[in-house]
């Protein structure tokens, strides 16, 4: 690194803010041990006028962890159409804010895109911090290729639901899902349907906790090894391209 970047670097460090205004920080947070947040998500996190969370408890018990004291306002799904001018409004005003979910980093299945997008659009700062996200553990420790992939996120629930699954059928590259622990045997079943029952996978749940679990093998034993068992968590599913 050359003095110059290394001393653009350092600063960055020092003081999270750059210029004038107000600026959206969209910051990763521990999918599961507390530890895994960055040092620089702890300094914006004490700095920003606001902070806005997917659920103020979750998010609460982080801040509580680290001894930070900062004021809290919830923004998830169901509010976030409605308080966005507001926010937008706060923000050219000159507010610094940090959008935060549960876990994870935020605009991945989770809020965040309105908010970026009319930032965006209106000449408001935004930075994402690098940091935690599920699927990425997920993916690399799977042992199946991830040279190339597609990030599938949650399927729809209904509508849609096996025109999108008709689709991946043919995908090449290894796909990469959310699932919900009470969804995880209908789907692998769909799966099986689809992609046939010999096509490698990896579910991975509690990762980074400590009951992280991940399960190897092709659809058909992995679906038959969760057949039996009562299964938590947030949930991570790895799929082999086809051949």
């Amino acid at each position: 690194m050359s003095s110059a970047n290394q001393e653009e670097g350092n600063n960055n460090l020092s003081s999270p803010f750059r210029g004038t205004g107000g600026m959206l920080y969209l910051v990763p947070t521990p999918i599961g041990n507390l530890k895994d947040i960055t040092l620089r998500a702890l300094e914006v996190l004490k700095e920003v006028d606001l902070i806005l969370a997917e659920d103020t408890r979750t998010t609460s018990n982080l801040l509580n962890h680290y001894g930070i004291t900062k004021p809290l306002s919830p923004y998830h799904q169901h509010n976030e159409h409605k308080v966005l001018q507001h926010l937008v409004s706060q923000l050219l005003e000159g507010k610094t804010m940090a959008v935060v979910t549960d876990a994870g980093t935020p605009g991945i299945s989770d809020p965040a895109f309105l908010l970026i997008r009319e930032c965006i659009k209106v000449g408001v700062k935004v930075e994402c911090l690098p940091g935690a996200s599920a699927f990425i553990p997920a993916l690399v420790n799977s042992g199946i290729p991830a040279n190339r992939f597609c990030f599938e996120g949650f399927l729809p629930i209904k509508k849609g639901r096996q025109t999108v699954l008709k689709k991946l059928s043919g995908e090449e590259r290894t796909m990469i899902f959310y699932e919900s622990p009470l969804r995880l045997i209908k789907t692998l079943e769909e799966f099986i349907q689809h992609f046939g029952h010999d096509r490698l996978c990896c579910v991975s749940r509690e990762l980074s906790k400590m009951f992280e679990e991940n399960k190897r093998g092709t659809l058909r034993e992995v679906h038959n090894y969760f057949m039996d068992k009562t299964v938590k968590g947030e949930i991570v599913i790895v799929i082999a391209g086809k051949d």
